[in-house]
């Protein structure tokens, strides 16, 4: 009982922008000072311009090279899952095949009009003409609808430490209850995504966390839920970013810098020269599975 109370007093005390630290800290060690101070750099910045379009888009470099991680040769029904502000839409829109459709979804209303408008200004008429925006709820969407999307790009809201950490109203009210109330909302996502995923696609789940509970550990529990005895029905590959599709669109002539997860891949900031924080893991569904 005594143990449980000094744990309950040690979690207590982890709010605000101490706290923020002393849990950061112990995730990142002696490495959190530097990690830190890269989020006040200059954020990495890439102009992302489709031929025919209004205006051109600027991404981070690290979410350019997700989002291009995720294959979409042959896939004809794509989905978008959580898609505004709309960035990584732009991306796929540019990599995907003549005869594909992208169903790009928001399911708040005003991050909804957001999308429409970058899909309308970023994008020629004819890939206008491809994409699906829609503004529902994506943690309920494999109610209506199941393995019917040939790939499927999950960018997960999360913690968004590098958000927090600019904005003293969200650092001092920061605490360890902010990770387990995304860690519910992603994993309703993930769930639904890997339903709606079609036998021998692919699922590319992404956040811009640092915690490893909204990145390596969705997948953990996917593995979990999914998994019968030994035998699991998806695997987790090694991403290739296919930079070479977007090169017509960008000037990014190589990925960041990344280093490798227990179960994807993560690109921070301190050595990819201010590109980040991201986390991305690729999923391939086995056929004959039922989820």
């Amino acid at each position: 009982m005594k143990n449980s109370s000094r744990k309950e007093k040690s979690q207590a005390k982890l709010h605000g922008a101490d706290g923020f630290d002393v849990y950061y800290e112990s995730l990142y060690g002696s490495r959190w000072k530097s990690l830190r101070e890269s989020f006040f750099l200059p954020a990495d910045s890439v102009e992302f311009r489709v031929p025919d379009s209004e205006k051109s888009y600027f991404l981070d470099s690290a979410s350019i090279t997700a989002a291009s991680s995720l294959p979409l040769s042959g896939c004809r029904r794509i989905l978008d899952l959580c898609a505004a502000p709309g960035g990584k839409t732009l991306v796929l829109a540019s990599r995907m095949d003549a005869d594909a459709v992208l169903f790009s979804n928001e399911r708040s209303p005003e991050r909804k009009r957001r999308l429409s408008s970058v899909v309308q200004s970023c994008l020629p008429p004819a890939l206008q003409e491809k994409i699906r925006v829609s503004c529902s709820d994506g943690a309920s969407w494999c109610r209506r609808e199941k393995e019917c999307y040939d790939a499927v790009l999950l960018d997960a809201p999360c913690s968004s430490e590098r958000h927090v950490i600019a904005d003293p109203k969200y650092l001092d009210t920061w605490s360890e209850s902010r990770i387990r109330t995304v860690t519910t909302e992603q994993w309703a996502l993930l769930s639904s995504a890997y339903r709606l995923l079609k036998p021998d696609g692919c699922l590319l789940y992404s956040t811009c966390a640092l915690c490893p509970e909204e990145n390596d550990g969705m997948i953990r529990r996917l593995f979990r839920k999914f998994s019968s005895g030994d035998e699991a029905p998806f695997s987790v590959v090694n991403p290739k970013p296919d930079l070479e599709s977007v090169r017509a669109f960008c000037n990014l002539p190589s990925a960041p810098v990344s280093e490798r997860t227990e179960f994807g891949t993560i690109i921070l900031p301190d050595t990819a020269a201010g590109a980040g924080p991201i986390f991305f893991s690729l999923i391939h569904k086995h056929t004959g599975i039922l989820s």
